[in-house]
């Protein structure tokens, strides 16, 4: 399926199809590369929860998410007790998966071990492309892999490192999410802005020296 025309005029993937929430979601999150530490561990976990539903399912629970975990406070979320869990097991608002909220936690205690000893979530993810995010130029979105030997190699250093629902199918809509790779069509509105940002996020890198990595605006 090729890219879609909207009534405002604009061509878009069609998988947000006519949906307010997920237009928006399309046109200022996805693909926008994101270099934040916490930022990518809420979005590494969110995209736990959608293993077996769709993204949409849990785009409208995410602020029910942010709300039962501590705006995914990793240090919060790693000290959860054993009542912290049966609380979230009966909170609506959320998947109420157990495997899938004490993989949450078993996260956090990674993450907080690769911030605490190095190198930081952040490089240790985009270090896997040396900093730069991979600019694809599908057409269709038959031509759009489920998984790649990247994600592959990614989801394997996760799970090694304590991360659960780390697969890699799920790593690679992680790295679609957070602009690790762009792949909007080439026909879609957001491919060339998409394409610009990590552009312009790679000059100030390189500019600057030892500077941290910003976060996505």
């Amino acid at each position: 399926m090729n890219a879609v025309l909207h009534p405002d005029g604009l061509k878009r993937c069609p998988w947000p199809k006519q949906d307010p929430l997920y237009v928006a979601y399309h046109d200022e999150e996805w693909g926008v590369p994101e270099f934040d530490d916490r930022a990518l561990y809420e979005k590494l976990v969110l995209d736990g929860f959608q293993a077996g539903l769709s993204w949409i399912t849990i785009l409208r629970k995410r602020d029910n998410f942010r709300r039962a975990f501590n705006n995914f406070d990793p240090e919060k979320i790693a000290r959860y007790p054993k009542r912290k869990i049966e609380s979230l097991m009966k909170d609506a608002g959320i998947v109420r998966n157990r495997a899938k909220i004490e993989g949450a936690v078993s996260s956090a205690r990674a993450w907080l071990k690769i911030m605490e000893s190095g190198p930081g979530f952040s490089d240790l993810l985009w270090d896997h492309l040396d900093g730069t995010p991979k600019q694809n130029r599908f057409r269709s979105i038959k031509e759009v892999p489920a998984e790649t030997e990247l994600s592959r190699k990614m989801s394997r250093e996760l799970a090694g490192r304590g991360f659960k629902f780390v697969g890699p199918t799920i790593v690679y809509a992680f790295m679609q999410a957070v602009g690790m790779v762009n792949d909007h069509l080439v026909t879609c509105h957001r491919h060339a802005a998409v394409q610009k940002l990590a552009k312009a996020k790679q000059l100030i890198l390189s500019s600057w020296p030892g500077l941290s990595r910003p976060s996505a605006p």
